[in-house]
């Protein structure tokens, strides 16, 4: 029993380096680079999310109680994830934008994706996702005299959120578009039940986070959890039908599109 406890206890070990090494700029070397990390690892992928969103939330507050105002609050909160991951993400949402855009057959379509430009299709996505992250935050962090808590509050789901998509989107049933690179090590490696199991969690934090807003905005923000899942599920399913499976470029995109819906989300109702 002690040898399978030791067990369980390395492999989560890889799982987290394997999330934080990859996900994010943090100093996690990366030992293991196989199923069985990439499995744990996507499992820990919320963990990271949730440093990063609460990074940008420290980001935002600290800006607000400087006397800084909610717009530059807002700036900082979305320009720390994308240092924290070298805008990884925000280049695979613009090279799946160009994919998708493209009209051409799923292996011109990923030839497009991989190339090192950004066409057209996108940079607008870009601009728009940027622009509505921004004004979402922007919304909350000017909600009053508590607003420094909502938008804190949003960026850390947001964060944590757009993470925990990648866990979804690496369930079993998702294949990889290419043989090779991280979306092929990572795709169909997370079993649905610890994927459920690990989204129901997750969703519990976010409504424990939005008690800053009172039992209503636990509701408000367990529901904006599922609302950017489902967007970010159907991204999916687009690019899986469109590319015959998912690309690292593809697991970027249905982060920032988790992240966006989640903020958006927060600032209805």
């Amino acid at each position: 029993m002690p040898a399978v406890t030791t067990s369980h206890t390395r492999t989560g070990g890889h799982g987290i380096r394997f999330a934080f090494g990859t996900l994010t700029v943090l100093p996690a070397r990366v030992t293991r680079w196989d199923r069985d990390a990439a499995r744990a690892g996507m499992l820990c992928a919320p963990l990271a999310g949730l440093l990063v969103g609460l990074a940008a939330a420290a980001a935002g507050g600290l800006l607000l109680l400087l006397g800084a105002g909610p717009l530059l609050a807002a700036v900082a909160s979305v320009s720390v994830p994308a240092l924290l991951t070298r805008g990884l993400h925000l280049d695979g949402l613009a090279d799946t934008a160009d994919g998708l855009g493209s009209g051409r057959p799923a292996e011109d379509a990923l030839r497009i994706m991989k190339q090192s430009d950004i066409g057209p299709f996108g940079v607008i996505t870009l601009v728009f996702v940027l622009l509505a992250q921004v004004a979402a935050l922007h919304r909350l962090y000017a909600e009053g005299t508590a607003g420094w808590a909502y938008g804190m509050a949003a960026a850390a789901v947001s964060g944590t959120v757009a993470r925990l998509a990648l866990t979804l989107a690496s369930r079993t049933a998702v294949p990889a578009a290419r043989p090779e690179g991280l979306g092929a090590v990572v795709a169909g490696t997370v079993p649905a039940g610890p994927a459920l199991a690990v989204t129901a969690l997750v969703v519990a934090g976010c409504a424990g986070a939005g008690l800053v807003a009172g039992p209503g905005g636990a509701v408000r923000h367990a529901l904006a959890a599922v609302v950017a899942l489902g967007a970010a599920e159907l991204l999916l399913r687009r690019c899986v039908r469109r590319f015959g499976g998912v690309t690292g470029d593809v697991f970027g995109a249905v982060a920032e599109t988790a992240a966006t819906a989640a903020l958006v989300a927060l600032t209805l109702g």
